[in-house]
């Protein structure tokens, strides 16, 4: 077809962060000119904005967690911290001239398909009308933010692990932590020795897997400048150890790489943890990977430093000192951190999103949200996720998901753009199929294996992607056009 004869999309990205800029870049060299970005933040960088507490840091290895395109010389270490990881996304938002074509501060509050198009407005009532609608929303970013009886009457600092103030002096203080997932272990291992008492409240123990977090040296950091190809075998060797000594085990919950994983996972705290009462408190009674498994190289040592205390019984309420447990002992404070974790079933919500013949969201998603292929939704025509429901979020890098996703969307906007049709999503049918075999096969997952965690739905289902990392590759390869209802 001539490109004279091409129809011009307007595409609206919602979303700054990793998958946002992805989409963008991704549009600008598929030559889609016709495209804005609405951010609700006043930065780029996503989750890598929002949370800015002490010892954050990504658990993929640094050179895993970057775009395929845009190799990074300068990280650090091994496991990027959070700041380096921003300050990557503003560096290829900038070198790509993605930043210009971001409306910071504008949250979409509402999604309306109308005569065939999308009718958006933000909260500042800025009003927008697209073809095409790509939702980089992400999936860990509304706070789960727990009620506890008292909690209005903390005489000091209180706050989620995503919303850190960092007004609040911590050093010398007497600091609590509410959580045990990977943000409070990490704020563990940051704060036990800045602090003259920490508490860590604990409702559920964590399996921690053993990880080396080395310091890449100015030498490596050259070496990898001069010559791009160093980074490429780099990559290529932690992509196959990453899947073939994890993504590919933890789909089957009997796999020898599953039995090494909880070999691994038992001999660290075993070796690591010298107290024995304080080490039963931290064994897990269930499967190791069947919550998102902890990466630490020094938990252990953190919460058995001096001053440094687990605390297992349950909490009863906070107090103006404090919070009082089960057991009738208040645990004085100076800082209250909130690390429950995040809202995983939300995505693109609380926007409300209307489809065809006004079909709401949240009606579609009554039971549990779902996508085909984590990328459509029947009824939602020319509205396309990235790392949207059932997305392999525990699995594998969210970058490398996020490139497979964006080029299968773009193949799906050729049929937009040449004119085959005007609307296009998921059928009913395909989805059904496609729930029907995921949830069949995350039944041998080892997710499934009697644990209570984020990976599942309301009715105890595992969310997440229940194939191997090859089979996602594959369909993300080239779309099943007879798995889509085309129109017009």
């Amino acid at each position: 077809m001539d490109m004279t004869d091409r129809r011009e999309l307007r595409i609206v990205i919602i979303g700054a962060g990793m998958a946002g800029i992805l989409a963008a870049i991704k549009l600008h060299a598929a030559e889609y000119w016709n495209y804005s970005i609405y951010e609700k933040g006043d930065r780029v960088g996503g989750t890598w904005r929002e949370n800015t507490y002490p010892g954050l840091a990504c658990d993929v290895p640094a050179h895993l967690y970057t775009y395929s395109f845009e190799p990074n010389p300068t990280w650090t270490r091994t496991f990027a911290g959070g700041p380096e990881i921003q300050r990557y996304f503003q560096h290829v938002s900038d070198r790509h001239s993605v930043t210009p074509s971001i409306r910071f501060g504008e949250e979409v509050k509402t999604c309306v398909f109308e005569g065939g198009r999308w009718h958006l407005e933000t909260a500042k009532g800025t009003k927008d009308v697209a073809d095409v609608v790509i939702a980089a929303t992400g999936v860990l970013h509304h706070p789960n933010i727990p009620h506890f009886a008292g909690e209005e009457s903390f005489a000091g600092a209180c706050f989620h692990s995503s919303r850190w103030d960092h007004s609040v002096p911590l050093d010398g203080r007497r600091v609590g932590v509410i959580g045990t997932g990977s943000t409070a272990i990490q704020i563990t291992t940051a704060l036990t020795e800045r602090v003259a008492a920490y508490k860590l409240f604990q409702r559920t123990p964590q399996w921690v897997m053993p990880m080396s977090d080395a310091e890449y040296s100015v030498r490596e950091r050259a070496a990898f400048a001069h010559d791009p190809g160093r980074i490429q075998l780099l990559r290529e060797e932690l992509h196959r150890k990453f899947v073939e000594a994890f993504s590919n085990s933890v789909i089957d919950a009997e796999s020898p790489g599953m039995k090494a994983i909880a070999e691994a996972c038992v001999a660290n705290l075993e070796s690591n943890v010298r107290d024995p009462e304080l080490r039963e408190k931290l064994r897990p009674n269930y499967r190791a990977a069947c919550k998102r498994l902890i990466f630490s190289p020094s938990f252990y040592e953190a919460i058995q430093r001096p001053g440094a205390e687990l605390v297992t019984s349950p909490i009863e309420r906070i107090e103006p000192a404090g919070v009082r447990t089960r057991d009738g002992k208040l645990h004085e404070l100076d800082v209250l951190v909130l690390a429950t974790g995040f809202r995983p079933d939300r995505f693109i919500r609380p926007t409300l999103v209307r489809g065809r013949g006004g079909v709401d969201l949240d009606q579609a998603w009554v039971e549990y949200p779902r996508a085909y292929l984590s990328v459509s939704i029947p009824d939602f025509p020319n509205l396309f996720m990235v790392n949207g429901p059932n997305a392999p979020i525990g699995n594998f890098s969210l970058i490398q998901i996020a490139e497979f996703q964006l080029g299968y969307i773009l193949q799906l906007l050729e049929k937009l753009r040449d004119g085959d049709c005007r609307e296009l999503s998921a059928s009913h049918a395909a989805l059904e199929r496609f729930d029907a075999d995921r949830l069949a096969a995350a039944k041998q997952s080892i997710w499934s294996t009697g644990c209570q965690s984020w990976y599942l739905d309301k009715k105890g289902r595992p969310m997440s992607w229940p194939w191997s990392y090859g089979r996602f590759a594959e369909l993300m390869q080239e779309p099943d056009f007879g798995a889509y209802e085309m129109v017009g």
